[in-house]
């Protein structure tokens, strides 16, 4: 089946997260060393990168000190520097070769404004703080498909996750291509179920164009 559109994931796949680690090292008072070994813990135990925060920091409310950042002048920034290189041209590419452009993660609603602010060359962008519903729920990819405006076998998702960029996308009927890219897109590249979910395991987003007919 022809792909007419290809959604992203947010976090380690178009943007680094080194500033979202370093604000939150800061902000528990933890030695940025210390949280991202447990964050590389956590990945290697597929568990929810969450989960580093409260090994740092037991007991503590991830949502709540998250608002407490906000409302201190302390809440996330996003600017081009936290871009990997390779999405402006790909996506760029992807757009004038007439496949749809959709940005979709796990992130709030402010990260949404923020992303939108950077003017990406992508036909919709959101997050699931703004759609109130996050992956790996199907209803996630069901606005990803609506969003597409295309038949789901006609979407082909990005993500280096694979609980919420593999396995649920392929259960949801889209195409996939897991990206080794970030703790996450590394540590499970090579991982025999990752590989067999995925349509496609790519270690660069410019791999993803002969895919979709498009030049670099």
């Amino acid at each position: 089946m022809v792909i007419r559109a290809v959604a992203f994931d947010v976090g380690e796949t178009l943007i680094r997260d080194d500033r979202g680690w370093v604000a939150w090292a800061d902000w528990l008072g933890i030695p940025l060393h210390t949280l991202s070994a447990l964050v590389g813990a956590v990945v290697t135990a597929g568990r929810d990168n969450t989960d580093a925060l409260r090994l740092a920091r037991p007991g503590v409310d991830v949502a709540a000190e998250f608002a407490a950042r906000e409302a201190a002048g302390r809440g996330e920034q996003l600017d081009e520097s936290d871009l990997y290189a390779d999405v402006r041209p790909v996506l760029g590419a992807l757009r004038q070769a007439a496949v749809r452009v959709v940005v979709a993660g796990n992130q709030s609603a402010t990260a949404g404004a923020l992303l939108r602010a950077l003017d990406l060359p992508a036909d919709a962008i959101a997050t699931s703080g703004e759609w109130g519903v996050a992956k790996p729920d199907p209803a996630f990819f069901a606005r990803v498909v609506e969003l597409s405006g295309c038949r789901p076998g006609e979407v082909l998702y990005v993500g280096d996750h694979p609980v919420n960029d593999v396995f649920p996308v392929r259960a949801a009927g889209l195409r996939c291509a897991h990206l080794r890219r970030g703790p996450w897109g590394h540590w499970w590249a090579d991982d025999p179920e990752v590989r067999a979910a995925a349509d496609w395991s790519v270690d660069r987003l410019d791999e993803l164009l002969p895919l979709v007919g498009a030049q670099p």
